[in-house]
């Protein structure tokens, strides 16, 4: 069975977006600065990355399911009903949209919580790993016991405010392993497992 993982691309002061949903230029620039081009599974995407960074990029695309919160569906107006990954994404939300323009693309909208989004996940992952977008999602996760690791591409920036990787844990301290390091350029990628 594959881990369940919370990551995303953060800021040196702990942002994964700034304020008013800005700084993403710099959050992401590193995804565009190499001469390493990794299609993603979805044709409309691919990543140009440092050789360096490749394993991270790799890692991420091995991924056999998602899982997000409404609020980043409707901020990418549901990446236009395929997410870049290629793989099936289960929206945790109180109310699936009724005017969603893709019926038959591989979305699952899911109400009654963030166990049952990870549980109907990792079924659809068939053994592969499952992600969960970070923010209030991954809190949710990580309160309920269903995170195996965090994976954060921490980029040197400072964004001063906005939304944090993880705010308002109700079960703290997490106590992590020792990361795994890969240094990109303009990121490092760190790998953490939940000590058990």
């Amino acid at each position: 069975m594959g881990k369940v993982i919370t990551s995303a691309a953060m800021s040196l002061d702990g942002f994964i977006a700034g304020p008013d949903e800005t700084g993403f230029e710099h959050l992401f620039a590193w995804h565009a600065t190499g001469d390493v081009e990794i299609p993603s599974r979805d044709p409309r995407w691919s990543f140009r990355v440092t050789s360096a960074s490749a394993p991270a990029i790799h890692a991420m695309l091995d991924v056999g399911a998602l899982v997000v919160g409404r609020r980043l569906f409707d901020l990418t107006q549901g990446w236009g009903g395929g997410h870049p990954l290629g793989a099936p994404v289960f929206v945790v939300t109180h109310r699936a949209p009724d005017d969603w323009a893709h019926p038959d693309a591989p979305f699952t909208f899911v109400t009654d919580g963030v166990e049952s989004a990870v549980r109907q996940a990792r079924e659809a992952a068939d053994g592969k790993d499952v992600g969960v977008a970070a923010g209030d999602l991954a809190r949710q996760a990580l309160d309920a016991g269903l995170v195996d690791e965090i994976w954060v591409d921490l980029v040197p920036v400072l964004l001063g405010s906005g939304t944090r990787f993880v705010d308002g844990l109700g079960e703290a301290p997490v106590v992590l392993e020792n990361p795994e390091v890969l240094q990109g350029d303009r990121v490092t990628h760190l790998r953490y497992r939940l000590k058990k």
